[in-house]
């Protein structure tokens, strides 16, 4: 079968997104049959389950094992009987399998009075799922995040994982047995892009049909920049940094990410108010601080949330990406349902301002030498005080005028000057710290540890400073540790410092994927390998 599994980028859906053709993934596994409840009970339509069942894999992989079989089946004669045997479930029983996992769930439809609509192509299942998806005919898929293959340890199945890539609609994704959407408040990602937005949206429509209370939560990390301009500061000579002008960027870092980001997730948060009360619903705000998809994993569960909703890629994402990398670490990480949103919102304020709001030559050439990191963040943040102030015309004054708002403090030669002096250590916080087995983690932690405190404004750091990070140090599975020969760690050690824990985490998971515990010199090479093909594909007939 010919199926485009393309990745339909330009998708603009609207939302919130309607909820009256509802595809369900079928496949009797208790994940599977949950999703199949919340389709019932959110539809405003119909629900139409899918099963695809693979004849002719199957019919090829026994004529493959034909030659394996034990000699009591290699007479003639039992060959063929086993034959035809093997054709009447190709060709009736994987169809009264199809049939029964449909007449389950038309059971579950009927006794809440939705009409039940049937598919069972057939061929690899994650591929008929995109096909379906493809020909337009429905709103939402809902599917489990497990199949009938789980086994102790998995988060989300091979056949999940593919789906939600490659998806152009909104998928929901079962990731609890009996876990109901109610059980706790929905809880939405936001961080001012687009289908952030429409997640909320989203999650506000099925909140209010649910009668489900509805929680906005923006993260940002402060952490991450310190820890960068640390690393690269180890590896720029003199007159390197001289050019990058080094000094003065990090201190920008420092000042914008420190003050102004979260000024601006705040912003974020404050439209998502406005937007929500314009749909008639109050929601709770909270801005967290880390890295995002830890912290909002981290207010998931404290909160016991029953559904997170989030947009599928992000506020920096490229035109090219299928998935954004907080939203895939949610998706495994988090213990609620999850809704992957891929419908766009731009809320009226945001549309005004594009329209309405000019910027002088000058202006856009002072944000345009901002750097590439921060300057979506420092338009934004313009925008909004000039719609605050009622300014339509933007000038290089009161963009420095907002500047100095969101980074408050000056540029003082001294603050520069102590960022890289590394502060002094209580004993238990140093203690906790060398607990930590893995060196790049516990250098990691360490940073942020410091720059935890420096926001304190101590010179000490303290167990309250690195205490909230140590989650990190056990993210590792359980069995996954990985153990480096040493002539493969000195060939790490040549890496630029600055990149090398990208390098090692990267080959670690390379190592994992396929099942391995030792990193030597062939997987390094697979591994690069891979990472080549990956960044410059070999274009067909040039190999």
């Amino acid at each position: 079968m010919a199926v485009n599994l393309a990745i339909d980028v330009g998708y603009e859906g609207a939302a919130p997104v309607g909820l009256a053709r509802i595809l369900v993934a079928l496949d009797q596994s208790d994940y599977a049959n949950n999703a199949m409840r919340h389709a019932v009970r959110l539809t405003t339509g119909n629900v139409t389950g899918i099963h695809a069942y693979a004849a002719k894999l199957h019919d090829r992989r026994f004529k493959q094992m034909e030659g394996g079989l034990p000699e009591r089946y290699q007479r003639e004669s039992e060959m063929e009987h086993q034959r035809e045997v093997h054709e009447d479930l190709i060709g009736m029983g994987l169809g009264l399998i199809s049939d029964s996992y449909h007449n389950a769930a038309e059971e579950v439809a009927q006794k809440a009075g939705v009409p039940f609509n049937r598919l069972s192509p057939e061929g690899k299942n994650y591929s008929c799922l995109i096909e379906a998806m493809n020909k337009g005919d429905h709103d939402v898929l809902f599917m489990g995040a497990l199949g009938l293959g789980a086994v102790a340890g998995s988060t989300i199945g091979t056949v999940c994982e593919r789906v939600v890539r490659r998806a152009n609609m909104d998928v929901f994704v079962a990731k609890d047995r009996r876990l109901e959407i109610g059980d706790g408040p929905i809880v939405v990602g936001m961080d001012g892009s687009p289908k952030s937005f429409g997640a909320l949206l989203t999650a506000i429509d099925i909140g209010k049909k649910l009668d489900v209370p509805v929680h906005v939560v923006a993260a940002y990390d402060p952490f991450y920049h310190y820890v960068a301009f640390n690393k690269i500061s180890t590896v720029l000579d003199e007159e390197a940094g001289k050019v990058f002008r080094f000094k003065e960027q990090e201190q920008l870092h420092e000042e914008l990410i420190d003050d102004g980001i979260a000024k601006i997730y705040q912003a974020h948060l404050n439209v998502a108010e406005t937007v929500a009360k314009d749909a008639g619903v109050d929601v709770v705000c909270a801005l967290v601080a880390g890295k995002p998809y830890q912290a909002i994993k981290k207010y998931i569960e404290e909160h016991k949330a029953s559904l997170l909703v989030i947009g599928k890629t992000g506020v920096h994402a490229d035109d090219g990406l299928d998935i954004g990398g907080n939203t895939e670490n949610l998706l495994r990480m988090v213990p609620c349902h999850v809704w992957i949103g891929i419908a766009e919102h731009f809320p009226p304020s945001d549309v005004v301002a594009e329209e309405t709001i000019m910027w002088s030559e000058e202006a856009s050439e002072m944000i345009m030498r901002a750097p590439e990191f921060v300057r979506g963040i420092a338009r934004t943040g313009v925008i909004r005080q000039a719609q605050k102030e009622g300014h339509t015309f933007i000038t290089t004054r009161f963009v420095s005028e907002v500047m100095s708002k969101m980074m408050p403090g000056g540029g003082g030669g001294d603050a520069v000057a102590q960022t890289f002096e590394r502060l002094e250590w209580a004993k238990d916080a140093r203690a906790m710290l060398e607990k930590i087995a893995d060196e790049s983690v516990r250098e990691n932690i360490g940073l942020r540890a410091e720059k935890s405190a420096r926001r304190d404004a101590t010179d000490t750091v303290e167990i309250a400073h690195i205490e909230p990070f140590m989650a990190e140090a056990a993210l590792e599975p359980a069995g996954a540790k990985i153990t480096w020969r040493s002539a493969s760690l000195a060939r790490l050690q040549r890496v630029p410092e600055a990149f090398r824990d990208q390098v090692k985490s990267a080959i670690e998971n390379f190592a994992r994927d396929r099942g391995l515990s030792v990193v030597d010199g062939k997987i390094e090479d697979e591994a690069f390998a891979a990472s080549r093909m990956a960044m410059c594909p070999v274009e067909p007939g040039k190999e």
